[in-house]
């Protein structure tokens, strides 16, 4: 996986029962991304800790709330950003900003609509929904460049394509970054042993 040096901090706000899902997408680009880390909410005995941030950053939160502003209006700040994302369902995405205190403050950013989602392994409940790395990736195309929001997406498509093979609904040669030699040893259709 490519480690990517980015100005912007990552902070993924993931919910519990989200964060050992083998198909969740934010804790991908925590691994790509070196400048991240992961805050676990919705732990019924404890509440979540309220949110810090750096004060030499400027803090925003990711979500198309009917307040956000549009990301790109914070492409040229002069201050590092610091990105407030929830990962979970949309239900517990939603809540995240009410639930954990600090964040209630922070502004709201969105991104502007663009290609549909390359996520094909859970159902998207919402027109123009994306996985959690797709809206990081497009989030950081805009504040960083072009090439951070490539290299985010290649590692996802690559997770989605072995994903898809992995459950025999994709061929290998299909599957653009290839399928590593150590699965294809243990694939019963490959015929290697």
């Amino acid at each position: 996986m490519t480690r990517i040096v980015t100005r912007t901090r990552l902070v993924l706000v993931i919910h519990r029962r989200e964060e050992r899902k083998p198909t969740n997408t934010g804790r991908l680009a925590i691994e790509c991304l070196a400048n991240s880390r992961v805050l676990v909410r919705g732990h019924e005995s404890s509440p979540s800790a309220p949110f810090t941030w750096d004060g030499s950053t400027q803090p925003l939160f990711l979500y198309p709330h009917a307040d956000a502003i549009p990301i790109a209006r914070f492409a040229a700040s002069e201050r590092p950003i610091t990105l407030i994302v929830p990962d979970g369902t949309w239900r517990q995405a939603a809540k995240v900003r009410a639930r954990v205190p600090g964040l209630t403050d922070v502004p709201c950013v969105s991104i502007e609509p663009d290609a549909p989602t390359m996520y094909r392994l859970r159902d998207e409940t919402r027109a123009g929904g994306l996985a959690t790395i797709e809206a990081i990736a497009r989030a950081l195309g805009v504040l960083e460049g072009g090439h951070v929001r490539s290299a985010l997406e290649k590692v996802f498509r690559a997770m989605v394509e072995r994903t898809l093979w992995s459950r025999g609904r994709l061929d290998a040669a299909d599957v653009s970054a290839g399928i590593p030699a150590g699965a294809l040893r243990h694939d019963p259709r490959s015929g290697l042993r």
